[in-house]
């Protein structure tokens, strides 16, 4: 019987310490994909890779309507065309089909490569802003990845500040 009091009271000793522990331990937890869409940063680097991006774009329609017009010439005219002009037509749409792909499969593995280095940067001032919070508010952890966040400890909108006041 002693020994089992002893037992109850180790337990409630150890939990009471750990509630006084846990009273003190402040945690934060940042919303990763927010920061991502809305901060400053992010909307500086999305504009800024579209406008890097739009003469290729361009490009691309350009070739795609080339495209649908030599389609719609051959549709409309190929069957009282010459045999050699509609070949040649063929020939010029197969070739431009060919070309618009490769654009195409170039403008998205160049996309992607802007995307992941502006992410790296974008990231990099996250973490530099969730740092500064960190140690001025004194928090002991802050979690950029949660399954679940409750909003008293999401500090997402003290980072998001942090970044558009930072320059």
């Amino acid at each position: 019987m002693k020994s089992w009091i002893m037992k109850c009271l180790s337990v409630l000793l150890v939990l009471s310490i750990s509630h006084a522990v846990a009273a003190e331990f402040r945690i934060g937890v940042v919303d990763t994909e927010r920061i991502l869409r809305e901060s400053v940063p992010a909307l500086k680097a999305e504009k800024k890779i579209e406008k890097e991006f739009a003469a290729r774009d361009q490009e691309i329609k350009k070739v795609t309507d080339q495209i649908k017009d030599i389609q719609a010439l051959l549709d409309k005219e190929g069957m009282t065309m010459p045999d050699a002009d509609r070949r040649n037509k063929e020939r010029e749409l197969d070739n431009l089909n060919t070309n618009l792909q490769r654009l195409q499969r170039e403008f998205r593995e160049d996309l992607n490569l802007r995307k992941n280095e502006e992410l790296v940067a974008v990231l990099a001032l996250a973490n530099k802003a969730i740092q500064q919070i960190a140690e001025s508010e004194k928090y002991d952890l802050v979690l950029q990845e949660a399954v679940y966040r409750n909003p008293k400890i999401d500090i997402t909108d003290k980072v998001l500040k942090y970044l558009e006041t930072e320059k």
